[in-house]
């Protein structure tokens, strides 16, 4: 008879922090560390990429960075990505994909970065600059292009490892019946690795300070960071090789034959195919609504908050120092969130509830950040000093940014990939892979898109009441394609789980002995 067949029933209690059986320790475990590292990585790749552009381009770059930058970056990755997913197996894949960003961690702490001055054409932009001053972002790009590689790098491990690889091979491996359970616990990985990478950051912040005279500071807390970020990278891969050789091995937590099926069943789609194939999809495309929509009104809300945090600190290590404390309460609310509200609020009242949650925090949360931007110079504030009003308006931007990000990771992402499950394993590599790197990068650089435009038509300062109108809008339809979604979703779940508990009955049937059956 199946394991699950003869477990019992959960308590009250242990169903609300610890749904998980003894036996499912082996897979939930994996998945858990290797979320951990995948995390931990961009926790500190994250707070790196800031530094560096912040400090030296200025917050104004961001938005070019993200649409002439990560979005090509991103498009060819999902190229050669699909190319690879016809050709590899998908273990040689994920090792793939996983070792030149390795690679890439090395090279920039300990030669790109070191050589920066060398490297970088401050005299050629400065006559760029004077003959063309209007495209000052697109030659501050150029004028520190290690920082802008090292910040599109960055942004690709977002989409690459979390996005695509992790959640992927999460759905691959889980049933729907276990992921309501699973993946809470799963994020929770993710953000205790937030409690670690955080102080580190700001502790090597610190220790940067203490450099000799003659040696850059934040040099020297690269050359901490980046080698934490290659080890992490080994145990993700470590991780991965023990889940695929001792976990997928036992009949309890994957059916191999089962996936042979599929495979043999689907025929392998062009990108291209895989493009019109995705458009014919309406559950597809309001998929890839919800996370345009998400990336576009974080993004709009992120970079007027980036700007103030430029504004305030007055160096990268300083700036580090701030990085860190805030990734730590990122990392502990979004903890909060998972261990008491996320699985339990999916449980109880749905998909649907649980999906519509992330657009109204960063609704509320955007606009009361807009509001205080907006008001800020009103004789409210007439009597704190300048500095003051700022290092406020970082705080307010704080707090907008862990509440959203919070929802984010506790409720919107586990939503978003369950919404996978049910589809096929065509859907599930190609579609994740438009959607998750493509759609993402889309979302952020329409947001950069935006932003642009207003800073030409109305300039920087005068482009927040725009900005939160925009916000309210792009909410407004991200929650119509919840609620569309909702309805084939649930569709969709209950045949795959009646196809699932089918599946189990004929395997419990085939494991019984004959008399058993004969009923002797």
């Amino acid at each position: 008879m199946s394991q699950t067949a003869t477990t019992p029933e959960f308590s009250k209690l242990r169903a609300f922090f610890w749904p998980v059986y003894k036996y499912e320790l082996k897979k939930v475990l994996p998945m858990f560390f290797m979320f951990f590292f995948i995390n931990f990585n961009y926790t500190i790749l994250r707070d790196t990429k800031d530094i560096l552009i912040l400090n030296s381009s200025g917050a104004g770059t961001i938005p070019f960075l993200k649409v002439w930058g990560t979005i090509p970056a991103a498009i060819i990755f999902m190229i050669v990505y699909a190319k690879l997913s016809n050709k590899l197996s998908k273990p040689k894949l994920f090792y793939s994909v996983v070792t030149p960003f390795l690679v890439f961690f090395l090279l920039f702490a300990f030669v790109l970065y070191p050589l920066r001055n060398s490297l970088h054409p401050h005299a050629f932009c400065d006559m760029l600059e004077s003959h063309a001053p209007r495209l000052q972002g697109f030659i501050a790009i150029l004028r520190n292009w290690t920082f802008s590689l090292f910040y599109v790098i960055a942004e690709l491990w977002g989409s690459a490892m979390i996005s695509l690889l992790f959640w992927q091979f999460a759905n691959d491996i889980t049933k729907v019946k276990e992921s309501k359970r699973f993946y809470p616990f799963f994020l929770i990985g993710a953000n205790i690795a937030m409690l670690f990478s955080g102080p580190l950051i700001t502790y090597f912040s610190r220790y940067g300070k203490s450099a000799p005279l003659g040696t850059d500071p934040w040099q020297v807390s690269l050359t901490y960071l980046m080698p934490m970020a290659f080890f992490a990278g080994l145990m993700i891969m470590a991780l991965y090789y023990y889940t695929t050789k001792k976990v997928l091995t036992d009949p309890r937590f994957y059916d191999s034959s089962e996936q042979k099926k599929l495979k043999k069943e689907k025929p392998k789609m062009s990108l291209i195919e895989s493009f019109k194939y995705l458009g014919k999809s309406k559950y597809m495309l309001y998929l890839a609504t919800l996370v345009v929509a998400y990336g576009v009104a974080m993004n709009i809300v992120e970079v007027s908050w980036k700007h103030q945090v430029k504004l305030f600190f007055p160096n990268e290590n300083a700036m580090g120092e701030f990085y860190g404390i805030f990734s730590f309460f990122t990392g502990l609310f979004t903890i909060f969130m998972l261990l008491v509200v996320s699985g339990n609020v999916i449980r109880k009242f749905g998909w649907g509830f649980a999906a519509m949650v992330t657009p109204i925090v960063l609704a509320l949360t955007g606009v009361a950040f807009f509001t205080f931007i907006l008001f800020k110079d009103t004789p409210l504030f007439a009597s704190l000093a300048t500095s003051s009003i700022i290092f406020v308006a970082v705080v307010v931007g704080a707090v907008q940014n862990i509440l959203t990000k919070s929802s984010k990771y506790s409720l919107f992402d586990p939503t978003k990939e369950m919404a996978y499950i049910p589809l096929d394993q065509e859907m599930k590599v190609k579609g994740k892979a438009a959607i998750d790197v493509v759609g993402s990068r889309l979302g952020k650089s329409g947001g950069s898109l935006i932003q642009q435009f207003l800073i030409i038509i109305v300039g920087i300062g005068a482009m927040v009441p725009f900005n939160a109108v925009i916000l309210l809008g792009v909410v407004a339809i991200w929650m119509i394609s919840v609620k569309a979604l909702k309805k084939q979703f649930t569709t969709l779940s209950k045949k795959k789980e009646e196809e699932e508990e089918e599946a189990s009955k004929k395997a419990a049937d085939k494991k019984k002995p004959s008399f058993e059956k004969a009923g002797v």
